[in-house]
């Protein structure tokens, strides 16, 4: 028995003397299925966990991404503000359609749950970047992407506001870039596994990622 309708029994209108185990839980299914109908078209209880991408995406800064087609490697400094702020208006459609809170299947993220997680990563890239600014050589405190859907609830968030807040985010993140000194571009930081990054490998990383999570959502926003 799924644990999440198992875990709504006990919410649920007390079984009759009579009922039987089975008929508790289908009887259960059913409240818990017309009180969705009843709810917005979505609801985070019934998301299935994705599993988690943990593979090192750092080689896209040295060779072309055969899935979204960046070669970040080729982005010079002048580009990435404009590059960054390019990402919201993909972001602000895709987040109108209909069926942004629906996933195209089990293992993959929403439209809305995408653009949560690139609100979160344009926030964060702009909180490492003014750490490798104001100190030397940072090591990145982890951060787990996965747990982040799930803690911040992701699929319950409001559509507009997202779009709100990833466009606020990539602005800071964009202007933050234009503001950047010559010198200030080689510093390095690192994340914890060891990977290294100067600002200028850390920009293109961020900006392969923008773009390639567009890619991701992009044939549904049609």
């Amino acid at each position: 028995m799924p644990a999440v309708w198992a875990s709504r029994i006990s919410a649920s209108s007390s079984p009759s003397v009579n009922e039987s185990p089975s008929e508790t839980i289908v009887r259960t299914a059913t409240e818990n299925l017309r009180s969705w109908r009843r709810r917005p078209e979505h609801v985070s209880w019934l998301s299935v966990p994705i599993v988690p991408d943990d593979k090192d995406w750092t080689w896209v800064l040295s060779r072309s991404c055969p899935e979204c087609g960046l070669d970040a490697a080729g982005i010079s400094r002048e580009r990435v503000p404009d590059m960054v702020r390019a990402a919201t208006p993909t972001w602000s459609e895709a987040l109108r359609h209909p069926d942004a809170r629906t996933r195209p299947d089990d293992a993959t993220w929403s439209t809305l749950e995408y653009a949560c997680h690139v609100r979160d990563v344009c926030r964060l890239f702009d909180e490492r970047l003014v750490l490798m600014i104001e100190k030397d050589d940072p090591v990145f405190a982890n951060w787990d992407q996965d747990e982040t859907a799930r803690t911040m609830a992701y699929a319950d968030q409001d559509p507009g506001t997202v779009a709100t807040e990833l466009a606020a985010a990539a602005a800071t993140s964009a202007d933050r870039f234009a503001a950047l000194s010559e010198d200030q571009w080689t510093r390095p930081g690192r994340r914890s596994n060891g990977s290294v990054f100067t600002v200028e490998s850390f920009a293109r990383y961020l900006v392969h990622d923008l773009v390639h999570h567009a890619h991701d959502i992009g044939t549904r926003a049609g």
